[in-house]
């Protein structure tokens, strides 16, 4: 089985994108086909020993579409395709000012007469005076106002005789039926001069403008919930600076290959992911990160791709081009995300199927009804019309897809990536959190906590711990080496250094005392060697309790003090914890420290649960235990080892940090490293659903209310009926209000 997307064409509402899904999830060995109207992309699944490309696409062809297989496309061809969608939104536009500019002389030649002041005609276009002349001003202007909205008409007969009626149906019959009508009371003007009281080109022609304003408005609308990607997509710069040879060469991006050595210059963006091999720097990556404090850049430190250099040149190797940039993965991320539907989508997806059918029934079977009850020709189009014009697929289409490209688009503004709609629609379901210790909730590597010497100065002591331990590969032993370094402690040359496997190191320092022998290691060491530890046994345990590894450095056979490491708990991660725990959510921490160690740091950070003493492949065991007592899990991690127990998990959410294999493996990638982000991915999952319901209630509750009104049912009540002018308006408003809802949620804060 594979899974494949194609661009789909030709769709203008939820009905098309719904006749696509149908038509294709009848193909044989098909298990999924969805198709998201925003995107216009169709994902489907299928066995490819029985299915082919040429097949699915010839299916969706017949269906009146267009299909083609989904490429990866370079930033140029992306930049294109926004310039020809922008395009598309400006000829609306132009289309739209034309129908404008002509439908206001004709709403005043058709309604002036109706208004109760006097608004003065020429003679030769008044109605009692020149009825055939009047009728033919409008038929004129009513003709270019459809000849401008003729998609409508190509689009809507095309798909109603394929037996895929869509909105343009609905529009093409409603308005067509209107202007046919008009058409032949105007042909009976000069033989009955009554027929002029029955035109309704103004019906027709109001309805396809109106209609016109919220295509042009959802369209505008629609190119704003893709602006985090065109955002994301301009930070990557054409050219770089290439060095060769001595020789500084600007070359286009797409021409340089992993390994080029590249410069980049104070106030430049960084072209693409390298690691700093000259030269110091400061680089904002707020735009990638969501991390708004310029990061420090040295030799050695990677460099992300569309990332800010700001003071000093810096001359870099380049690690990874094209579609391996980290930017590149981000917006891939982006676009499957907003590609992908969320189950919640399911209820509209089916009432939009069956839509357009259902309302053509009523409007057919309403016009029946007041014909049998005895009402004109021109009362029974009055109602046909409106019905036909008022109904609104549109809005059920946009109201889940638009709320979720909002919503992972505000969510990657702040270093959020989410990687699907079904991910941001679990997360406000998760009841428990469950946190990796090592690298998530602490900084991931250990630094030197304390120093404690009854003899000699601390800085004494560490400096000589640390010019011991200066060619130790130990993480612990590196870690007192940057410890020193970071209090400015110079390092002494030793001599006979001696690694000890399991306990620790011993050697001299002839500065300090050439027939001294020191040794740094753990207890087993002072036992081994008869060290004689003193009063420092009792320290040690003390340290060891609040979760830390206590060295001890021993001059000869007796120790001089303590060298306490540990990895520490992250400045966040106090307070992210209680903002989680906020939102009637447990969180657990997960660990393969002792029970001692893991419950000193977990009363520390405040979690509801300690599981310690879990080995690696145990982790996705703790996940599923949780799950099977009825809890959704959201899971935490940034190793390797993390995996697992992400890919279990409800949701998955990896550290920007972490391992490319997490990040694979995870639902949600959150850039900061920053457990806050857990808490912001929750309440913004919160807020995107709440908008999703939002945007369905007013759909449903809309097309509820709107039907009966247009098919007579305020008629029979009060002796109103609904002009099919104000039933276009009410359709166009619904779409817009639909998406205007959706993008409200850009002015979430989430960090209240």
């Amino acid at each position: 089985m594979i899974t494949e997307q194609y661009d789909i064409t030709g769709m203008s509402c939820a009905a098309c994108s719904s006749a696509v899904e149908r038509v294709t999830r009848k193909l044989e060995s098909v298990t999924e086909s969805s198709v998201n109207l925003t995107t216009a992309l169709l994902t489907i699944t299928y066995d490819e020993h029985v299915l082919t490309r040429d097949a699915i696409i010839q299916k969706v062809e017949k269906a009146g579409f267009g299909a083609a297989l989904h490429l990866e496309q370079t930033k140029q061809e992306k930049e294109k395709s926004e310039e020809h969608l922008d395009q598309e939104v400006k000829k609306t536009r132009q289309h739209l000012i034309t129908n404008i500019i002509f439908a206001v002389p004709l709403l005043y030649i058709s309604m002036g007469h109706m208004v109760p002041f006097p608004m003065p005609l020429p003679a030769f276009l008044d109605m009692h005076e020149s009825p055939l002349n009047f009728a033919l001003a409008q038929l004129l202007l009513t003709t270019v106002i459809l000849f401008n909205g003729r998609k409508f008409y190509l689009v809507g007969f095309k798909s109603l005789f394929l037996g895929h009626p869509n909105m343009d149906s609905l529009v093409a019959i409603g308005t067509g039926s209107a202007f046919l009508y008009s058409l032949v009371m105007t042909v009976r003007i000069p033989s009955d001069m009554n027929a002029v009281h029955q035109l309704y080109y103004e019906s027709a022609a109001i309805v396809v403008t109106l209609v016109m304003v919220g295509k042009y408005m959802e369209g505008r609308s629609k190119n704003k919930t893709s602006e985090a990607i065109r955002k994301l997509m301009q930070l990557a710069p054409d050219t770089a600076i290439v060095i060769s040879g001595g020789i500084q060469e600007e070359v286009p991006v797409e021409k340089i290959q992993a390994g080029t050595q590249i410069l980049i210059r104070p106030g430049s963006r960084i072209p693409l992911d390298a690691v700093v091999t000259e030269g110091n720097t400061t680089v904002d990556e707020s735009m990638l990160t969501g991390e708004s404090i310029p990061v420090e850049k040295a030799e050695g430190d990677e460099i992300i791709g569309g990332s800010m250099n700001y003071q000093g040149a810096v001359i870099a190797k380049v690690m990874r081009t094209g579609q391996d940039t980290t930017l590149a993965k981000i917006v891939k991320l982006m676009e499957d995300a907003q590609g992908k539907k969320a189950p919640i989508s399911k209820l509209a997806d089916t009432v939009a199927g069956y839509f357009v059918p259902v309302v053509m029934a009523i409007a057919v079977v309403a016009a029946i009804i007041w014909s049998i009850l005895g009402y004109d020709l021109a009362f029974v189009l009055n109602i046909f019309v409106s019905v036909l014009v008022i109904a609104c697929p549109c809005a059920l289409g946009l109201a889940t897809p638009t709320a979720i490209m909002v919503g992972t688009g505000l969510g990657a503004s702040r270093g959020i990536l989410i990687k699907s709609g079904e991910a941001l629609e679990i997360s406000h379901k998760v009841d428990a959190v469950v946190l990796d210790k090592t690298g998530t909730i602490t900084e991931g590597r250990p630094k030197v906590t304390e120093v404690i010497s009854h003899t000699l100065p601390e800085e004494e002591l560490l400096q000589i711990a640390a010019s011991c331990e200066t060619v130790s590969e130990h993480p612990l032993g590196r870690a007192i080496v940057e410890g020193a370094k970071e209090r400015e402690l110079s390092l002494l040359k030793i001599e006979d250094f001696q690694s000890i496997t399991g306990q620790g190191i011993a050697a001299k320092i002839p500065a300090k005392d050439s027939e001294a022998v020191y040794y740094i290691g753990n207890r087993k060491l002072c036992e081994e060697q008869g060290l004689k530890m003193n009063a420092y046994v009792e320290e040690a345990q003390g340290l060891a309790g609040k979760g830390q590894t206590p060295m001890f450095v021993a001059k000869n056979k007796e120790v001089i003090g303590l060298v306490s490491v540990a990895d520490t708990v992250k400045e966040t991660s106090k307070g992210a914890i209680a903002k989680i725990r906020s939102l009637n959510t447990e969180v657990y921490m997960l660990t393969g420290d002792n029970v001692r160690t893991a419950e000193y740091i977990g009363s520390q950070v405040g979690v509801d649960h300690v599981i310690a003493e879990v080995l690696p492949q145990d982790k996705a065991g703790v996940v599923e235990r949780l799950q099977k007592e009825g809890k959704r899990v959201m899971m935490v991690g940034d190793g390797i080892n993390d995996a697992p127990a992400l890919v279990q998990a409800d949701v998955g959410a990896a550290i920007g940090s972490g391992s490319d294999i997490a990040l694979d493996s995870a639902d949600v990638v959150l850039m900061k490293s920053n457990l806050l982000d857990v808490y912001r991915t929750i309440k913004l999952s919160h807020a995107t659903i709440r908008n999703i319901k939002q945007n369905l209630f007013w759909a449903f509750f809309y097309n509820s209310c709107g039907l009966p009104l247009a098919a007579g049912a305020l008629y029979a009540v009060s002796g109103h009926l609904l002009n099919p002018v104000f039933a276009g308006l009410a359709m166009s408003l619904s779409s817009v209000t639909v998406v205007g809802n959706a993008l409200r949620l850009r002015t979430l804060k989430l960090d209240e």
